[in-house]
């Protein structure tokens, strides 16, 4: 069976893509979490992973590391990873390596955070180039291929990539300006692992200073939906 190595759910956007992937085509796995918070974390992911961060696969004697790796790894070995139809598919991957790659201004300004909203003290253009991105990308994806996801009517890793994009529009109260990408977005949101994330990862009652401290950097809390930290 495979191992899965991730992180805090509340915070590692890199951890729910293999992992809902897994989920949703109903791979088996077994999860290992090494949570941010940790004093030796650093120290574990180092000795797990030769990039030194999560996720991380193993299967058997084999060590696959970053998220766009793990799942062509799995793509090779299960069908449903990628679409079936040769262009949804070269879309498909060019859509998740686009995620995988970019989007430098929503993840600077935006880190997620499940269990926190928050009101960002500016929204810069950069930012809404990147939220308009999204928009024409998961509206042309959705167009094209006849949805209800982006490259068809089955989820595959394309919707993986995107998902942590839901969360982060839900906790900074960010809008897409699309009817049809908003739907989406909700659509991913109720999955029912996307509500097995967030619900566990509301009731993590570790924090990491760090991730805290950078989501203030750029914004404002209004709400934290979290239990109690511990201590």
């Amino acid at each position: 069976m495979y191992i899965l190595h991730i992180a805090n759910r509340n915070y590692s956007s890199w951890s729910l893509r293999p992992w809902l992937l897994l989920r949703m085509l109903d791979i088996p796995f077994e999860e290992r979490m090494v949570p941010f918070h940790d004093v030796a974390a650093w120290e574990r992911f180092r000795a797990l992973s030769p990039s030194g961060k999560v996720p991380l696969l193993v299967d058997g004697d084999t060590t696959v590391w970053e998220s766009l790796a793990i799942v062509e790894y799995l793509g090779e070995r299960h069908p449903g990873v990628w679409p079936q139809d040769p262009l949804a598919r070269a879309w498909a991957r060019s859509a998740a390596s686009e995620m995988h790659a970019g989007f430098g201004e929503l993840r600077t300004r935006c880190s997620m955070t499940c269990g926190q909203r928050i009101r960002l003290r500016e929204h810069p253009p950069a930012l809404q180039r990147d939220l308009d991105r999204i928009s024409t990308l998961w509206a042309e994806g959705l167009a094209r291929f006849g949805g209800p996801f982006l490259a068809g009517a089955a989820f595959t890793a394309v919707d993986a990539f995107f998902a942590p994009v839901a969360f982060r529009l839900q906790g900074y109260g960010l809008s897409l300006g699309d009817p049809q990408a908003e739907a989406y977005a909700q659509r991913l949101l109720q999955l029912e692992p996307m509500r097995q994330w967030y619900e566990q990862a509301l009731a993590e009652d570790f924090r990491d200073l760090p991730h805290d401290e950078e989501i203030t950097t750029w914004g404002t809390v209004v709400e934290d939906l979290r239990v109690p930290a511990a201590g």
